[in-house]
């Protein structure tokens, strides 16, 4: 029979584990973490928003201490003027403060730190994902999840090398309205999807010409720029202007474009296109100010006879012209058509265009997120992130899928840059007999930062 442990036991052999476990090495403590639930995560970018706005650093930070045994270890910036108020805003969500660091790689040589969420600009997005892959972190990377393809492709290799997981914030892959909405195209609920059309538009000011000055104190401006040619600070492109840049940003295309272009893509079951077409540019203020990047813009892509996906996107223009709308997609199939409103709701029409049904309509009025209309777009992509890090999971949106919708974006760039349309290559994308566009793949990198597997 056994005999019931004593008090002095029960105590010795309390003591004897709590030894045992400070004893741990930190590798060892943090799979004791994941094996308990709890998941030690760090953000790189705590203001990356638009003036007047949270920024997606805070927005993240709101949602993902919101699950439970998700634990803030550091919030990171290298601007130190944003840092103290992202730890005061995280600790009043956790309870306790985050440490507040400037350069990521020190945290990335914290063993207990189990991922890294990327909310930084697009220049940064995958040589610190690949950096924080490599050095164990999982990653939930903002998107685009690279600034040019070559870079994207890298991202792609690290994550299956290292088994990281790595998430891009391809939040729409979360809603299950749309999960819903994509099943029944595939299931045939209007007939062979043939044309996907994205629409995106806002009104953005124009952001004058900028001078160069001193940069703010507290802003590492070397260190902002990390892996891109460094050149002097000026006073137009923090916090936001960068995305108008092609030293720093994507434009439009590579900042809200992405978002559709993925959903369109997924619902058409496509992966390379085989031609690619853009036109646009600086058209709305041109000559007005140092904006690089189209505020107008078509991308047009072919995969195919009879698929295409294309995207329209105006920066600087609000109106909902007949035929367009502010941002969603309109899917075309040979036995009807689905209206998608770009969130959590989509009606589906027959071929008469009379309305069928209506997805997510109330669901999206009362705010319920069980209906699967998630208002920031965030809850359930944030939940799946770390559910899949526990194994209980699987990634909706994982790197491989980020970087083939990214790379749409991208060659639509590439065809816009290069003046002419791009034929490509529908096994992975590249560009073919275009030697001049092909440079633009890759780009050049500050001596130090140029990304490797």
């Amino acid at each position: 029979m056994k005999q019931p442990i004593t008090r002095r036991q029960f105590v010795a052999s309390t003591l004897t584990a709590g030894a045992a476990i400070a004893l741990m090495p930190r590798s060892s403590l943090r799979a004791a973490n994941v094996a308990n639930n709890k998941i030690v995560v760090a953000i790189a970018g705590v203001r990356s928003g638009a003036p007047g706005t949270s920024g997606r650093g805070l927005e993240l930070i709101n949602k993902f201490t919101a699950l439970p045994g998700v634990e803030f270890k550091y919030v990171i910036d290298v601007n130190k003027n944003y840092l103290a108020p992202a730890a005061a805003i995280t600790e009043k969500k956790q309870g306790f403060a985050p440490k507040q660091e400037t350069d990521f790689r020190r945290v990335l040589e914290d063993k207990d730190v189990d991922a890294l969420l990327v909310t930084t600009p697009d220049h940064w997005h995958a040589p610190m994902a690949i950096l924080a892959a490599k050095a164990g972190k999982h990653v939930y990377v903002e998107k685009p999840c690279s600034h040019n393809p070559h870079e994207g492709e890298i991202l792609v290799e690290v994550a299956s090398k290292y088994k990281r997981l790595v998430q891009m914030g391809s939040q729409r892959r979360s809603i299950a309205n749309v999960q819903q909405m994509v099943q029944e195209i595939h299931e045939g609920g209007i007939g062979n999807l043939f044309l996907a059309q994205c629409f995106y538009s806002r009104r953005r000011p124009s952001i004058g010409f900028g001078k160069v000055n001193f940069a703010p104190v507290g802003l590492d401006w070397d260190l902002w720029q990390g892996p891109a040619p460094h050149t002097a600070y000026r006073d137009n492109v923090v916090p936001y202007n960068w995305h108008w840049f092609w030293r720093w940003g994507t434009g439009e295309a590579g900042n809200n474009g992405v978002h559709l272009l993925d959903v369109a893509r997924w619902a058409m079951g496509v992966t390379f296109p085989t031609k690619v077409s853009s036109f646009g540019g600086r058209w709305h203020d041109v000559g007005l100010d140092d904006w690089e990047t189209s505020d107008t813009q078509e991308i047009q892509l072919e995969f195919g006879p009879g698929r295409g996906i294309s995207w329209f996107g105006r920066s600087c223009s609000t109106y909902g012209a007949p035929g367009y709308k502010a941002n969603g997609i309109v899917f075309y199939g040979n036995k009807g058509t689905i209206d998608y409103d770009g969130s959590g709701t989509y009606t589906v029409y027959d071929l008469d265009n009379k309305p069928v049904k209506t997805v997510g309509e109330d669901s999206s009025k009362k705010g319920n997120l069980a209906n699967g209309a998630d208002p920031g777009l965030n809850d359930k992509h944030a939940l799946n992130f770390i559910e899949s890090i526990r194994g209980n999971a699987k990634l909706n949106a994982p790197i491989e899928q980020g970087f083939n919708s990214t790379l749409l974006a991208q060659l639509g760039n590439i065809s816009h840059r290069a003046g002419r349309s791009l034929y490509t290559d529908p096994a992975n994308g590249h560009i073919l007999g275009d030697d001049e566009a092909t440079k633009l793949w890759t780009r050049e990198y500050e001596p130090g930062w140029t990304p490797t597997v």
